[in-house]
């Protein structure tokens, strides 16, 4: 009796395998390479500064030509020359002002618990619950300030990311050459 019920499971499990496993191939979706490129180079803070609701629906602004490759303040200058070097245009000039990277900083004994913090976050760097503290995981905010407006106490603020070897930039312009086809 035993066996036949791990018969009958084992044969609804191949049953159902297969048929994801055909829906997966029937139903593939191909991506736009060029918006993976694209998206691939922005700096997936998902703050909405650029106007649009994430680096993905930009990337694909851009690819469709709908919209300028200047407009990710995140990304900086730099991202505006790798964004113009992928795509075979002039670099332009950043559209606002260009900011060091920075992290959210909760004042843990002003915080009320209210939540409104961790509902903005798009990913997902705030952690606590309701009517408790709450904290940013710093190696995961990006620095979008998105949580900023929406504090009712007024307990959150941005600090600026102290650099190291490892994430250090050069202030200079850098002189790309150009590829010759």
């Amino acid at each position: 009796m035993m066996l036949g019920a791990v018969l009958v499971m084992a044969l609804g499990a191949l049953v159902l395998g297969a048929a994801l496993g055909f829906a997966s191939v029937r139903f593939h979706i191909e991506g736009n390479p060029l918006v993976e490129k694209i998206d691939a180079v922005l700096p997936q803070t998902q703050c909405g500064q650029c106007g649009y609701p994430g680096c993905l629906p930009y990337a694909e602004a851009i690819a469709a030509g709908q919209a300028e490759i200047n407009r990710c303040v995140p990304g900086g200058q730099e991202g505006v020359a790798r964004l113009a070097d992928l795509l075979g245009r002039e670099a332009q000039s950043l559209d606002g002002a260009e900011k060091p990277k920075q992290a959210a900083l909760i004042d843990e004994e002003c915080c009320i618990g209210c939540t409104l913090c961790i509902q903005a976050c798009p990913v997902d760097a705030i952690v606590g619950a309701a009517r408790q503290m709450h904290t940013v995981v710093a190696s995961l905010c990006t620095g979008c300030e998105l949580c900023v407006k929406p504090c009712p106490v007024e307990c959150i603020r941005m600090e600026p990311v102290p650099t190291g070897v490892d994430d250090w930039k050069w202030q200079y312009p850098v002189f790309r050459m150009k590829r010759v086809a």
